[in-house]
């Protein structure tokens, strides 16, 4: 049992040294974020070392900066794989490990400032056109040889994913080669982002089939406008859509304006004849 003592504080005195609120530091040793110094085994009542508060003060700084609680206690935690000489570091190495955490995390929130700017410029576009009308025809597409690269992907990181896997297939593009990425219909929480370089030598095969297709003139971002479209011709005529959505790359984008870039849009078409 741990005496109270005039090192330790009430949870009141630590809560107006941090700027906290009671509520609020309950909440983050319920959590495992903030866990005080000593708890009273009978009263239950929580206690903290004064050396906690610049946690505490950083927690709060996170919080109101919206970044979430996960990575904040990734911050909190950038010591957990240290290796012994590592845990014993001078302070001002420490310090840096910090840094870098913080770094990480603020990378993490500008890639989600970015995808909330691209979903903000489609609604602006749905907004001033109206929900796009697709000019869709069914088309009869043959099965080709390929390569395949996949990543796992939500629907948030989707053109992440998709840039990991064009990577990946550089070595093996050739100037003649169809360029096609392969999105689930239904998007579950995670699922995998496949795309695909024709090739003659290709080690997988990409099936053929009736499709419907529309082409699709804009930018990447810009491409769900279309598969929407797509997906309501569907709809109007009374075909079954079979995944997934096929979107085959026709220029480089190395090299062409994102405006001009086009994009075939293509749905299987289950009940086609």
């Amino acid at each position: 049992m741990v005496p109270v003592s005039d090192d330790l504080l009430p949870i009141g005195r630590f809560a107006r040294l941090c700027r906290l609120s009671v509520k609020q530091l309950r909440h983050y040793d319920d959590l495992g974020l903030l866990v005080p110094a000593w708890t009273d085994p009978a009263s239950g009542y929580r206690y903290y070392r004064p050396g906690q508060a610049r946690d505490a003060l950083l927690i709060g700084l996170l919080r109101a900066m919206d970044v979430p609680l996960p990575d904040v206690a990734r911050v909190l935690s950038g010591d957990e794989h240290d290796t012994p000489e590592e845990a014993r570091a001078p302070k001002e190495q420490r310090v840096l490990k910090e840094a870098r955490a913080l770094k990480e995390v603020r990378d993490r929130i500008e890639a989600d400032v970015a995808r909330r700017r691209r979903g903000l410029r489609l609604l602006d576009r749905v907004v001033a056109e109206g929900l796009p009308q697709a000019e869709v025809s069914i088309v009869r597409e043959p099965a080709r040889r390929v390569f395949t690269a996949r990543e796992r992907a939500t629907p948030l990181t989707i053109p992440d994913a998709t840039g990991a896997c064009v990577r990946r297939l550089l070595p093996r593009m050739s100037p003649d080669g169809l360029l096609i990425g392969l999105f689930p219909l239904d998007m579950d929480e995670e699922f995998d982002v496949r795309v695909m370089v024709q090739a003659a030598d290709g080690d997988d095969v990409l099936p053929g089939g009736s499709f419907a297709s529309a082409v699709h003139v804009g930018p990447y971002e810009e491409i769900p406008l279309t598969v929407h479209g797509v997906l309501a011709w569907f709809g109007d005529y009374g075909h079954t859509p079979a995944g997934p959505v096929r979107e085959v790359y026709l220029n480089d984008p190395a090299t062409t304006p994102p405006e001009h870039l086009e994009t075939k849009v293509q749905i299987r078409v289950e009940d086609a004849q």
